[in-house]
């Protein structure tokens, strides 16, 4: 069945107008194309993967000795959001019966009154496929704010965190943009994906957590890389295939428009990778993988916004500038002096910002039609002469940025204040890892094996016992390690000259330390 006109391919005239229809009387699926329901229902599970891919990320990022506790907070964060959004998240956000414009009411409590009636954000899928799809968005959304606990931060609190921003902070975003009745859906505000409750949302959400949590020690930022670039790796694929059916799927049907965000996604991301990498390479003379995951995440993520309004050419540009604009960016955190872990705000925040500003330039009207539903309906932006959409973006934006900052913060504040929900992990778990601390288990057997080459010198003439006259905390890097298993505070300024690097409880840890002696003694 081909759309002769603009809209479904049959109005829907359902005799509970609620619901959609009656199941028991009548079939409701019969005001849907099947493939657009497949589409979305498989759209879906590709965002879903989005979430370890996110885990696997942030633990590469990460020390050996935190990288199970980050794939765990992502993991646990998506647990918590489906309960919140099948709750009240998905009413809260998309409920057509508020009509306030900020945040919706709870006549879609526990997805009452969610059936077989045309979604609120397309004719072409049910509301509740749509309400599905929509949570999976939520659940990314709080896997990337989640990395700002990386390494110091616990992770209860950070659920409880999590709950109440979903609530607080995403829904009301989302309702502005996306809800039938939202300020700026009415104002006119192009956001194709989530470039304000996704990207904007996270990037801001976890620099104020970031802020509030504290920075990591700076004895623990010495000689600091990510432990494993593989795993990095390979949670940028698979951020990258979820990321097309984030994109893809929010044509909300199987149809040109997804197949143009497609195409847009995947330009921006090459153009953003090869941008960034250049950049590196300028300073490093050498090829960074790093840098790759990076500006590939960056430029997925200005796609996001942008990738069902621009033309192709202008997702190109796009991919360019935000691969130079975030690049940079990253420095910001230095200048504020605040510990974004993981530079979400970078990667995501600053990324959206320029992903939104380019629907206001490059927004084409046709593009926008090629979905088949909104045809002729003069979304665009500079290309077709509307020139007022620069100001309605740049507001939306700022509102979204300040909104998302302050009410995260105020959030991350008041849970910090809760008896037993201290946000920050003590000095001591910090130096012994969030695994340690925070986990029943480890990603490795062995936790932290340092990269410093006079760690690992091996006996020569000169000592052939494996003795050196480099002082032990030279060659093994931290002495609070030494300190803490003679039972001293790390705060304890005394040189012990004990093996370093033994600081890890149980099991695993006298494995640790004892490969440690043999070291130590030539073996």
């Amino acid at each position: 069945m081909s759309y002769v006109v603009p809209g479904p391919p049959t109005a829907f005239n359902g005799t509970n107008t609620a619901l959609g229809g009656d199941s028991n009387t009548e079939n409701l699926n019969q005001w849907y194309q099947a493939g657009d329901q497949a589409f979305i229902i498989v759209a879906s599970a590709m965002v879903l993967v989005m979430v370890p891919g996110l885990g696997f990320l942030y633990s590469g990022l990460a020390r050996r000795k935190s990288a199970l506790s980050m794939l765990w907070a992502c993991m646990a964060s998506m647990s918590v959001i489906t309960f919140q959004w099948y709750f009240w998240g998905y009413s809260l956000a998309f409920s057509q019966y508020a009509t306030n414009g900020f945040i919706g009411d709870l006549k879609k409590f526990g997805l009452m009154n969610t059936l077989g009636a045309p979604s609120p954000g397309s004719p072409l899928v049910p509301d509740l496929l749509y309400a599905f799809y929509q949570m999976q968005f939520c659940a990314v959304t709080a896997a990337i704010v989640v990395g700002a606990v990386a390494e110091r931060g616990r992770l209860l609190p950070a659920m409880v965190f999590i709950f109440f921003w979903a609530t607080l902070v995403y829904c009301p975003i989302a309702c502005w943009v996306w809800n039938i009745n939202g300020w700026a859906f009415k104002w006119g505000a192009l956001d194709y994906a989530g470039g304000g409750p996704v990207e904007i949302g996270s990037g801001m959400s976890a620099l104020a957590y970031s802020m509030v949590l504290g920075r990591r020690q700076e004895k623990m930022m010495l000689n600091f890389r990510p432990h494993n670039v593989s795993l990095i790796t390979l949670g940028t694929v698979f951020l990258w295939f979820g990321w097309l059916g984030f994109n893809g799927g929010s044509a909300f049907g199987a149809n040109l428009r997804a197949t143009m965000a497609c195409w847009n996604s995947n330009l921006a991301a090459m153009f953003g990778a090869i941008t960034w990498v250049l950049l590196d390479f300028r300073l490093a003379r050498k090829w960074s993988m790093v840098g790759w995951c990076s500006g590939t995440i960056s430029g997925l993520v200005a796609a996001t916004p942008a990738s069902g309004f621009i033309p192709p050419w202008a997702a190109v540009i796009l991919g360019i500038v935000t691969g130079v604009v975030s690049n940079f960016s990253t420095k910001i955190k230095y200048w504020i002096k605040i510990d974004d872990s993981m530079d979400v705000f970078a990667e995501h925040g600053v990324a959206g910002i320029i992903g939104l500003l380019f629907n206001a330039f490059f927004g084409a009207n046709y593009i926008v039609g090629l979905d088949g539903v909104n045809t002729g309906l003069g979304y665009g932006g500079w290309l077709d002469h509307k020139w007022k959409q620069l100001y309605i973006q740049f507001a939306y934006i700022c509102a979204a940025t300040a909104y998302s900052f302050v009410m995260s913060a105020i959030l991350a504040f008041a849970v910090d204040k809760i008896p037993g929900l201290k946000l920050r992990a003590s000095d001591q778990a910090e130096l012994l890892g969030m695994d340690d601390d925070q986990m029943g288990e480890f990603a490795y057997d062995y936790v932290e094996v340092r990269r410093d080459y006079l760690a690992w010198t091996p006996a020569n003439a000169e000592a052939p016992s494996g003795e050196t006259d480099v002082p032990l905390g030279d060659r093994h890097g931290i002495t609070e390690h030494s300190q803490m298993l003679e039972g001293k505070e790390p705060s304890d300024q005394s040189d012990s000259g004990s093996q370093e690097g033994r600081s890890h409880r149980g099991i695993a840890g006298d494995r640790h330390a004892e490969a440690y002696e043999k070291i130590e003694r030539g073996a």
